[in-house]
């Protein structure tokens, strides 16, 4: 568990409908910009350790697809929405704080 926050990107450069991939320490971050609030999920499919930065966002149903199997999780709180994925993706905390978006890996 990390106490301190790691910073994604500026604001401005996380736009609505846009993901970025962070990192605390080992643990791969990405996070979501969904109509102007951001979300950050753990990039990596509870079905198969695959990542889910590679798979499309679809900004207008907040879900992230993982390409491997099709599998969709919801963006804003990690649930699995379609099998072969049942088990949620672990969330993490954001926060928006000098102009930067912010995550952390709070497990």
């Amino acid at each position: 568990m990390s106490e301190a926050w790691v910073r994604v990107c500026a604001t401005s450069e996380l736009l609505p409908g846009e993901s970025k991939v962070a990192w605390d320490g080992d643990t791969a971050i990405v996070v979501f910009n969904y109509d102007g609030d951001f979300y950050a999920l753990e990039d990596r499919c509870s079905h198969e350790d695959f990542d889910l930065s590679s798979g499309p966002f679809d900004a207008e149903e907040a879900t992230i697809e993982c390409v491997l199997h099709g599998s969709k999780f919801d963006v804003r709180d990690g649930r699995a929405l379609n099998a072969p994925a049942y088990a949620p993706v672990p969330k993490f905390p954001t926060k928006v704080e000098d102009n930067a978006v912010w995550t952390r890996d709070d497990r």
